[in-house]
């Protein structure tokens, strides 16, 4: 995540007077872009412009990639906390190919949404986004599945546990999630000699009140898969083991080769998830092993 090196500098330019470091640290989980680099249609997808609202009002923009065919189930993506949905695509772009539509969307202050993004606004957009997501009508018959990388995984599972349409949601899938706002904080000012004294000082500042460790464990009994790089030079691997300790079952925890956010760039963990997807979050019976991560080898449903 950007904002792992970029509190870093921060602390490093500025003077240690407390009001200012305060707001450093309160503001750097945020780093959007208003830009959008490209559409779904500049790399060959079909897609619908989405606009929906926060219960607060806050206008927000979603694209809702769509599939050739009937769709096998529409996933929800909530991405990281840098740019916006025009730079996470290629996260995605894979799935509609396969049969599964996916609704991405940009936060608050993100994209083409309105707003400036703060902790309580990004959740209130997330339950949004889950509604518009249920209202599409690639969610039909075989309903919604979560997708969140990094801050965004972090944000599913907090929104998710709040959300009373937790228990409708077919999956859980995060990637590169953090256990802990306070605690990620102090993962990294303790890798700078500058910032490791200010660890537990400054962490104090950030806001605790979602803390995805202790939330997880209210999402059960949805599947929950959790996805950890192997070699993440951001958020380490540690992360996931605590919130797959948390979590309640059934729940799987995959190691994936590469650094952050980087599973899917490999056509097997593409091949794996679709396994998983099938199998498990939309099949009309899910099978215990595949929610368990267990039939990584079995042959993928492609469409």
């Amino acid at each position: 995540m950007v904002f792992l090196s970029m509190l870093v500098r921060r602390l490093r330019a500025l003077p240690l007077s407390a009001p200012l470091l305060v707001a450093a640290c309160t503001g750097v989980f945020f780093q959007p872009m208003r830009t959008q680099v490209l559409t779904p249609a500049d790399i060959g997808l079909t897609y619908r412009d989405l606009w929906f609202d926060a219960d607060d009002g806050m206008r927000l923009h979603g694209w809702l990639l769509t599939t050739s065919g009937p769709s096998r189930g529409l996933l929800l993506f909530l991405h990281g906390n840098a740019e916006n949905i025009s730079t996470h695509i290629a996260s995605v772009a894979w799935l509609p190919a396969a049969g599964f539509a996916v609704l991405l969307f940009d936060y608050r202050g993100y994209g083409l949404s309105a707003g400036t993004p703060d902790l309580d606004g990004l959740h209130r957009d997330a339950e949004a986004a889950l509604e518009a997501a249920f209202d599409q009508p690639e969610a039909s018959p075989s309903g919604v599945a979560v997708f969140g990388q990094s801050l965004g995984g972090a944000l599913a599972i907090t929104a998710l546990a709040r959300s009373p349409q937790r228990h409708r949601v077919r999956a859980l899938i995060v990637e590169g999630a953090f256990a802990g706002y306070r605690s990620i904080a102090r993962e990294v000012l303790a890798r700078s000699w500058l910032t490791w004294p200010l660890q537990w000082p400054l962490s104090l500042t950030i806001d605790n009140r979602y803390r995805p460790r202790e939330a997880i464990g209210e999402i059960a009994p949805t599947p929950v898969l959790i996805i950890e790089g192997a070699d993440d030079p951001i958020i380490a691997p540690a992360n996931g083991e605590a919130l797959f300790a948390a979590a309640g079952e059934p729940k799987a925890l995959w190691l994936a080769s590469g650094g952050h956010i980087a599973a899917f760039r490999a056509s097997a963990m593409q091949h794996r998830l679709l396994t998983y997807l099938m199998r498990c979050a939309f099949a009309a019976e899910p099978d215990a092993a595949a929610c368990r991560g267990l039939d990584a080898a079995g042959p993928a449903p492609h469409a």
